[in-house]
């Protein structure tokens, strides 16, 4: 039999249950071992729900838990670093959740303790293993638009209703760029690779009783002269396109969500099938002819993110989630923040 890596969650809000501990739960080589949750009733709902060995009231004291290998931080964005620190200070390997901190000096912090303490660090970029976003990276990188010059990712949805608790609080790190939007700027960093030169960030809320933005519209510019933009918005009656392309060979559109997160949910993420109808369409010139066509979208595959995990520190493998790549993930969203208070563009090298 494989050796198996103990995990602890930190957490048993959303993240915690529905994402970490049910994808630990599906990649053989791990054990999810305990939950760490202030809240009573959720501890006994991950006893019930998972059948841990341990549940924990205080961090402290699950990070004496020698049977403990891996910690997992699923918290609100302002407790990431400190959290994170302390586990691999107790010499835990540890995955947090997105966004990694709330600035580039925590982001420093926690990869400084990671190599003194010579543990992994690695960041829950699951999205980089959306059926959408692989399938445009291999168009790309097939080059059927020929180079690209403008990408845009959105995210768009209406609710009545807004974040809950911390998620409605900027100053802990709520609001939609440092949640939905960390996901698309990782995706920027990974498809534009070269340096970031310059970011505009525009900003708007519309509700008194919390402080964070409902709409955001972040134009993120490479040295290679790609701009890649970013629009996330809780108030749209009529979506945009999910993703929309301009090559100087053709262009792509794509609509609709990858759909992991609702067939998760409902208990068996191997269900999940995505529309036809939102399959990319691409629209190129091929041999001096016009042509178009529907690709279909490839198959997403969240469960990747603990099997590299697992292939990290069992086997050794390269960690497919890089803390000092996702550093420039928080580099950009912090800059974009400041760009967006400023009401002005910011040059930068990131």
């Amino acid at each position: 039999m494989e050796p198996l890596v103990n995990v602890g969650v930190i957490g048993y809000g959303y993240s915690g249950r529905n994402f970490h501990s049910y994808l630990i739960g599906l990649e053989k080589r791990l054990n999810l071992y305990a939950i760490c949750a202030r809240d009573p009733e959720r501890r006994k709902q991950a006893a019930t729900e998972h059948k841990v060995v341990k549940t924990f009231s205080d961090v402290g004291e699950m990070l004496k838990d020698d049977g403990i290998d891996l910690v997992v931080v699923a918290t609100p964005h302002d407790t990431h670093a400190e959290l994170s620190v302390k586990a691999m200070d107790a010499g835990k390997h540890v995955v947090v959740e997105k966004i990694m901190c709330m600035n580039t000096e925590e982001a420093d912090e926690m990869i400084e303790a990671s190599r003194r303490n010579n543990v992994m660090l690695t960041v829950f970029h699951n999205r980089r293993w959306d059926g959408d976003y692989l399938t445009v990276r291999e168009i790309l990188d097939k080059g059927l638009l020929g180079e690209p010059y403008l990408i845009e990712e959105s995210i768009m949805w209406y609710a009545e209703g807004v974040g809950e608790g911390w998620r409605g609080s900027k100053e802990r790190g709520g609001g939609y760029l440092y949640d939905w939007g960390a996901h698309l700027v990782d995706h920027a960093i990974q498809i534009g690779k070269v340096p970031v030169d310059r970011i505009y960030c525009y900003a708007t809320k519309l509700r008194k009783e919390v402080d964070i933005e409902c709409y955001i519209k972040c134009l993120i510019h490479f040295e290679n002269d790609l701009t890649y933009g970013i629009e996330l918005c809780d108030r749209a009656r009529l979506n945009r396109p999910r993703w929309f392309i301009l090559g100087k060979l053709g262009s792509l559109t794509k609509t609709g969500r990858d759909p992991q997160e609702g067939a998760m949910n409902s208990g068996d993420i191997d269900a999940a099938v995505e529309d036809p109808r939102d399959y990319p369409f691409l629209r190129v010139m091929r041999d001096g002819v016009v042509a178009e066509e529907k690709m279909q979208t490839i198959r997403g595959d969240w469960k990747q993110f603990y099997k590299g995990v697992a292939d990290h520190l069992i086997e050794g493998r390269e960690l497919a989630v890089k803390p000092e790549d996702v550093r420039r993930v928080v580099a950009v969203c912090e800059t974009a923040l400041k760009s967006a208070e400023g009401h002005r563009s910011i040059a930068c090298s990131i």
